[in-house]
């Protein structure tokens, strides 16, 4: 039997990223969660959620063996088998399209290309009207709290193209790809959710 990859920091943040998306999902339709890791997210939001019928994805194929497993453990009808996605491929492979797109902790883990690409998917596989919910820190008016910057020198640290973005930049980003940014929620150690809706 595949091993559970388990996240002291998913296990955590997981009820509060759910309270926002009871607030900001429809009750019924499809999602997409960008970069699922341990899965243990989706497999919170669909237990919670039964009327939204969920796509796991990750780059990692390596990973996907973790999230498989956790799929199955959870045993939920609404999980559809993950996929590997890369957001910096040109075609994500979907067939098809999402009233929510929902991508925790991505941002500031991978090269600033992902953010572009992230928007230019979500405008490709979102219905009109349909969200991208992003959870993460942020920097804002070009700073940010002392712990957060603390982590994104640490992050730098491990890859130079690793770190926090400045919310302003991502949402000049987001409007270029037709999607505005709706709402700013604050989360818990410094996080943000950031709402963004396509609006054609």
């Amino acid at each position: 039997m595949t091993p559970l990859a388990s996240s002291p920091a998913a296990e955590r943040n997981k009820q509060p990223i759910l309270d926002v998306l009871r607030s900001v999902l429809p009750p019924t339709g499809r999602a997409l969660e960008i970069a699922s890791g341990t899965g243990q997210h989706i497999v919170h939001f669909a237990a919670a959620l039964p009327g939204i019928r969920w796509q796991p994805t990750e780059p990692d194929v390596a990973s996907l063996d973790s999230l498989v497993a956790r799929r199955n453990e959870a045993d939920l009808a609404n999980i559809d088998p993950p996929l590997a996605l890369d957001v910096n491929d040109p075609q994500w492979p979907l067939d098809v399209d999402f009233d929510a797109i929902v991508c925790i902790n991505m941002i500031h883990i991978s090269p600033w290309s992902s953010t572009p690409a992230l928007f230019a998917g979500a405008a490709r596989h979102l219905h009109a009207g349909g969200v991208l919910v992003t959870y993460g820190p942020y920097l804002q008016n070009g700073g940010a709290v002392q712990s957060n910057l603390d982590f994104d020198a640490s992050l730098k640290r491990r890859n130079a193209q690793w770190g926090l973005r400045d919310l302003d930049v991502v949402t000049r980003v987001a409007v270029d790809h037709g999607l505005t940014r709706n709402q700013v929620i604050p989360m818990p150690a410094n996080n943000l959710s950031v709402i963004f809706t396509k609006t054609t």
